[in-house]
């Protein structure tokens, strides 16, 4: 095992935005199995230290790559490209401002008649668009010039925005169940 590799190589897959994901559950949980650090524990100090540096690799690796966000914003990393940064990619105004509107909505959606309802309908549509941002930032970033990486970059800022969104609704559902 060489945690120098990158993320992909460290569990066996390619170098790509669409992976097998059933594919890459099965090499963590094969991986944690031969490094985990309790099968490490009557080993040498620098064996346990390794076992507990790999797994914290291997549990990094796998976080990455199942979120399509942070696997995106990895790859942009491997590339050079810094998505993390506020200043790192201009956004549109107008996606902007229909994020306003989307955030108004989940305001909103706690006083109304069916919250529920209103938080399903927002969750969907916020869905259909990351799934849409994936779809671009997969097509941009295959063609892996400057401005194809750029385009991929400026999908994956705007995939950090709905994705926040996402979890706020899914915190809203959950506050309503109470």
């Amino acid at each position: 095992m060489d945690i120098q590799q990158n993320y992909f190589a460290f569990l066996g897959v390619s170098e790509a935005f669409d992976i097998d994901l059933s594919y890459v559950s099965e090499r963590y949980r094969d991986l944690q199995k031969q490094l985990h650090p309790d099968k490490f524990a009557h080993a040498s100090d620098r064996e346990q230290r390794m076992a507990v540096q790999y797994t914290a690799y291997l549990n990094e690796a796998m976080a990455t790559l199942k979120s399509p966000l942070l696997r995106a914003q990895y790859l942009l990393t491997l590339k050079g490209i810094d998505t993390h940064s506020e200043a790192s990619v201009s956004i549109d105004p107008a996606f902007l401002f229909e994020q306003m509107e989307l955030r108004e909505t989940l305001e909103s959606a706690k006083a109304s008649d069916d919250p529920f309802d209103v938080l399903e309908s927002l969750s969907d549509r916020v869905e259909v668009q990351l799934r849409a941002l994936e779809n671009a930032f997969k097509n941009a970033y295959a063609h892996g010039d400057d401005t194809s990486l750029e385009d991929a970059a400026t999908a994956v800022r705007k995939m950090q925005f709905l994705t926040k969104l996402s979890s706020e609704i899914a915190q809203a559902e959950h506050d309503l169940d109470g």
